[in-house]
C-alpha cells in the first residue's frame, strides 16, 4: 500500500507538471498572437515623414514610430557619411549636439539634433535590426535666413535729420530672441539714457522680422559704422555720413579704402544728395560728370602706358 501510494503521488505530480506546462506554452502563444496579429508579423514602420524643417541655429526632431519592435533594437544612421549615430539610446557619435530619445507611449524613437548647422542638412536612416534590415528616410533641410540693411551701404545724412537704419530678415521660419544694434563696436542700447535721441523698433510682418534704428537729430558725433546683429544669425553693416552741408570731404574716413577716383565720386556724389538748392545739385552734378571723365580717360592713359611698357 504504502508503495502504491508513492507511485499514485509522482503519477499526479507528473500530470500537474505537464499541465503546468501545457497552460504556459498556451499562454505565451496567446501573447505572442495578440501582440502581432493583423497585417504586420513583427515591427514596421507607423506614419512618420519624410522630410524635416528646420531654421540655422535651432534643435531638429526627427522622430521614428516603430510598432511592435519587440527585443530588436533602432538605429540611427547619417546617410552622407554611413555614420551610426545611434543604437537604441546608446550614441557613437562625439558629437554631443546629436542624441536618440524614446517615448514609450507612442513608441517612437526621435533623433534631436541641437542648433543645426547648415552641414547638417541631408539625409538620415531610422533601421530597425531585423532580417533583412527595414529602414525609412528622413531628409532634414535647414533653412538659413537672409538678413541686409535696406539702402546703400553708405547712408549720407546732414545734421539735425531724422535717420532711420531698417535691418530685414528674411526666409526665417521664427523670429529671433533678439536684434542688438552696435555704433562700431559699442552696443546701442534701446533708449539712452539721458540722450533719448535713439531708439529701436522690432516688428514681424509677413514672414519677415524688420528692425529700425531710428536716431533723432543727428549729429557728426553719430558717424560711424552701425551693425545689426540678431540672435544666432550672421551681422549686417551700414556706414552712416553724418554732414553739415559744406563739402562733404568729411566722409573721407568712412570710404577711405576706396581708391583716389572712386573716393572723389563718392564724394561728389554725397554732394548731389545733399545740396539743397538746385543750383547747388546742377553744379554738383557737373562736377560729378567732369571727375568720372577725367577718372575714365585717366585709366584708358595708364593702360596704354602700361600696354607700351609690356612691348
Amino acid at each position: 500500500m504504502r508503495a502504491s501510494s508513492h507511485v499514485n503521488y509522482y503519477v499526479l505530480c507528473l500530470v500537474c507538471w505537464i499541465l503546468l506546462g501545457i497552460t504556459g506554452v498556451s499562454t505565451r502563444s496567446h501573447s505572442l498572437v495578440k501582440r502581432f496579429n493583423g497585417l504586420y508579423t513583427g515591427p514596421y514602420f507607423d506614419h512618420n515623414p519624410t522630410n524635416v524643417t528646420a531654421q540655422l541655429g535651432t534643435h531638429a526632431y526627427l522622430p521614428c514610430k516603430v510598432r511592435q519592435l519587440g527585443n530588436k533594437s533602432v538605429s540611427w544612421i547619417r546617410m552622407r557619411d554611413s555614420h551610426i549615430l545611434s543604437v537604441d539610446r546608446t550614441m557613437f557619435i562625439a558629437d554631443e549636439r546629436f542624441q536618440a530619445m524614446f517615448v514609450d507611449n507612442v513608441e517612437t524613437w526621435t533623433l534631436q539634433v541641437k542648433y543645426v548647422q547648415a552641414r547638417d542638412e541631408g539625409e538620415y536612416e531610422c533601421q530597425i535590426s531585423t532580417e533583412p534590415k527595414r529602414s525609412h528616410i528622413i531628409k532634414l533641410i535647414v533653412v538659413v535666413p537672409k538678413i541686409e540693411i535696406v539702402g546703400d551701404r553708405d547712408m549720407f545724412v546732414k545734421t539735425g535729420s531724422t535717420v532711420t537704419l531698417k535691418c530685414v530678415i528674411k526666409q526665417s521660419l521664427e523670429g529671433p530672441f533678439y536684434v542688438f544694434w552696435y555704433h562700431f563696436d559699442e552696443r546701442v542700447l534701446q533708449y539712452e539714457e539721458g540722450k533719448g535721441k535713439r531708439e529701436i523698433r522690432t516688428e514681424r510682418a509677413n514672414g519677415d522680422t524688420v528692425s529700425s534704428l531710428v536716431i533723432h537729430n543727428a549729429q557728426r558725433e553719430d558717424s560711424g559704422n552701425y551693425t545689426c546683429s540678431p540672435s544666432n544669425l550672421d551681422s549686417a553693416s551700414v556706414q552712416l555720413h553724418v554732414l553739415n552741408g559744406e563739402h562733404p570731404a568729411a566722409i573721407q574716413r568712412g570710404i577711405g579704402s576706396s581708391q583716389g577716383g572712386s573716393r572723389a565720386l563718392w564724394w561728389l556724389g554725397g554732394a548731389v544728395a545733399l545740396s539743397s538748392s538746385r543750383g547747388e545739385r546742377l553744379l554738383a552734378l557737373t562736377l560729378l560728370l567732369a571727375a568720372a571723365f577725367l577718372a575714365h580717360a585717366l585709366t584708358h592713359v595708364l593702360a596704354r602706358s602700361g600696354g607700351a611698357a609690356a612691348r
